[in-house]
This record gives C-alpha cells, sequence and structure tokens, in this order.
C-alpha cells in the first residue's frame, strides 16, 4: 500500500525531484568514485523501473541492460568525456523515474534483445528500400 502510494505521489511533476547540480571531475579517482554512485543509483531503481514502466521482464535484464551500458564506456580516457556521459546518465536517470519517458523511450535499450532481426541498415538506400524512416 505504501509503495503505491510513494508511486502516485512522484507522477506529480515535480522537476526538482533528483535534480542536482553539474559539475566537472577534479581527478580520476573523483570520476570513478562518481561513475560509481551513478551505476549503483541505476541498479538499485532497476525494480521501481520495472514497476513504474510495467515492464514484462525481470529486474535481473533490467540490471544486465544497464551494466551492458556502463561496460560500453568502460575505456573512456578522456576526463571531459566521463563527465559529459555522467551528465547524460543523470538526466537518464532523473527522466526515467519522473516518469517523464513513454513506453517506448524505455524500451529502446531492449530492442536488440527482443528482435534479433532489430538492426540499422548498411546503407541510407537498402534503409528507405526497406520502409525505414
Amino acid at each position: 500500500m505504501y509503495e503505491e502510494e510513494n508511486i502516485k505521489d512522484r507522477m506529480v511533476i515535480n522537476p526538482t525531484y533528483l535534480a542536482s547540480r553539474t559539475r566537472s571531475s577534479v581527478n580520476w579517482a573523483d570520476a570513478q568514485r562518481r561513475v560509481t554512485k551513478s551505476y549503483r543509483e541505476w541498479l538499485r531503481a532497476a525494480p521501481e523501473v520495472q514497476q513504474m514502466y510495467s515492464l514484462n521482464m525481470p529486474v535481473s535484464a533490467i540490471r544486465t541492460k544497464i551494466r551492458q551500458e556502463f561496460e560500453r564506456h568502460r575505456f573512456v580516457s578522456h576526463l571531459q568525456t566521463v563527465d559529459m556521459l555522467l551528465f547524460q546518465s543523470h538526466a537518464e536517470f532523473q527522466e526515467t523515474l519522473n516518469y517523464w519517458k513513454q513506453l517506448s523511450h524505455v524500451l529502446k535499450y531492449f530492442r536488440a534483445e527482443e528482435d534479433p532481426n532489430a538492426r540499422l541498415p548498411k546503407n541510407f538506400m537498402s534503409g528507405f528500400l526497406e520502409g525505414r524512416n
């Protein structure tokens, strides 16, 4: 009962919920700490994301996708790029938990797993002839 009320309370538009100041990392240790914090926030929010968006997949699949997204940028070696990725991650996190996204926006991360034929066309013309926009 309490969880249901808590989610309904968050459905109210509150642009400052989860808002944080944008800042740059001082050094690599600071960047690593911030990335770890962001990763843990995402993992902890996975059950709530599943419930909010009524996703028909286990929480473990959501957590696996979160890990894949973080691993994709594992070898970034430029501190300013890490800061920019952290900013984007937090913006996605805020938009997701504030329910500012539609279901299709959340499901775009899982498209390759759902549809094995979901791929980008080789070039513009082949995509055009396939009927992709």
